[in-house]
């Protein structure tokens, strides 16, 4: 999968350079010459890194970084011919997430963007939570908060729970259930789907007068209805 990478850089020749080197690294780079454009850029082309000059026309990279940041949580690496420490240090306070002083080796570059797209590909799993009224689901932890309050689940109710949780609103019969669960645990079979699922809507606390995340349909299965917030 090819990653975009837009680059705000007044220097033609390097930025030329940059853009045939890191196509043979699946990088894409969207070059911007100037701080005006490169915002526009950085909205229509939504990349996923930016490179950074400090040395540019109409703005400095300083006030630029800033700009972008308040509006923009992307991974930024500053590029620049002064690499005095006064300066890196500003561009990290700022919210730079890297900085490199030129001239620099692109297989450098490269190996610095990679490892922050890759921390910021770990953050975002990491912190990934499904959101429901009284429900927080934590996919990638297997765990569940209801009502303020850690519930245990056993790893096929997990897997059945996030199987419907993300799906809002689709209704899965139990052959549905089964070919999605199957894979998982090969002791599943289609007689046993009504007792985990009745399981799972026990320790969420549903029942017939009160459906508040896992509703049965008579004749056709089950459907997730907790309301996203």
């Amino acid at each position: 999968m090819t990653t975009k990478v837009l680059i705000i850089d007044d220097d033609e020749t390097l930025c030329e350079r940059l853009k045939t080197y890191f196509s043979q690294y699946d990088i894409s780079l969207v070059v911007a010459n100037t701080p005006s454009v490169g915002l526009d850029l950085l909205s229509s082309q939504s990349p996923s890194l930016i490179l950074l000059d400090v040395m540019l026309p109409e703005i400095d990279g300083f006030s630029l970084c800033k700009q972008i940041r308040s509006d923009h949580d992307l991974p930024i690496i500053m590029l620049t011919a002064r690499g005095e420490l006064t300066d890196k240090v500003l561009g990290l306070e700022i919210g730079a997430d890297d900085y490199l002083a030129k001239p620099f080796e692109p297989r450098e570059l490269v190996a610095r963007i990679q490892v922050l797209l890759r921390r910021k590909v770990t953050t975002q799993v990491e912190q990934e939570i499904w959101k429901f009224e009284d429900l927080d689901i934590y996919p990638q932890h297997h765990k569940v908060i209801l009502d303020g309050e850690e519930i245990k689940l056993t790893g096929m109710e997990f897997n059945l729970l996030k199987l419907m949780a993300s799906n809002p609103g689709r209704v899965f019969n139990r052959d549905e259930i089964l070919n999605e669960l199957k894979g998982i645990d090969a002791d599943v079979f289609s007689r046993s789907i009504d007792i985990l699922m009745s399981r799972v809507r026990q320790k969420l606390g549903d029942n017939p007068q009160q459906v508040r995340f896992i509703k049965t349909l008579r004749g056709l299965g089950y459907t997730f209805v907790g309301k996203k917030r």
